[in-house]
């Protein structure tokens, strides 16, 4: 029954991705509008900057941005102001919601987890990415 560290690893990535989704279901949000939200909630952006703050967590599907875009301005979520795209106040409120939801989840999602062994978890976790990101070059 040891398995190795990647097999924890998908095994949680995927347990988290179907639990973050089911979360923000229940305020009518899909994961990468939350996502959006949560980068306009720092300050508008330019759509390029926008587009470039979220490549690592959407890839490169220009059609999904589109498309994830497009419900969060039409639902008024999103407003542009001189050209730079920015929260509404219904978009910042809708954000501090889900805020609130996901950090309830991660609460659960850590009990019986003490705050030095999470601490550690994540330098570990950040290291073996570098090394392995180093490796890989």
């Amino acid at each position: 029954m040891n398995k190795p560290i990647g097999y924890w690893i998908k095994r949680l990535d995927a347990a988290l991705d179907i639990q973050l989704d089911s979360t923000l279901a229940r305020i009518k949000l899909s994961r990468r509008q939350w996502q959006t939200l949560g980068t306009l909630s720092g300050g508008a952006m330019l759509p390029d900057e926008l587009e470039q703050a979220l490549l690592p967590l959407w890839g490169s599907d220009i059609r999904l941005r589109e498309r994830e875009l497009e419900a969060l301005v039409g639902r008024g979520l999103i407003t542009m102001i001189d050209d730079r795209l920015a929260l509404s106040e219904r978009g910042r409120e809708k954000y501090h919601e889900a805020q609130r939801l996901v950090e309830d989840a991660r609460r659960d999602l850590s009990m019986g987890i003490g705050i030095d062994e999470y601490a550690m978890t994540l330098s570990v976790l950040e290291r073996m990415s570098l090394n392995a990101e180093r490796l890989a070059r």
